[in-house]
């Protein structure tokens, strides 16, 4: 059997695309899970 490798190359354009999207992505994500263990906390306290 032979496997074939599928491999892609990302010009410059699609990494600042791809960076911009996972911010877009992780800042709000990042807030969410700050915010319920803030929260979570003061439930232990």
């Amino acid at each position: 059997m032979s496997e074939t490798t599928h491999h892609e190359t990302v010009s410059g354009a699609n990494k600042v695309k791809l960076v911009l999207a996972w911010t877009l992505v992780g800042v709000p994500l990042c807030w969410g899970i700050f915010n319920t263990l803030t929260k979570a906390a003061l439930l232990f306290q």
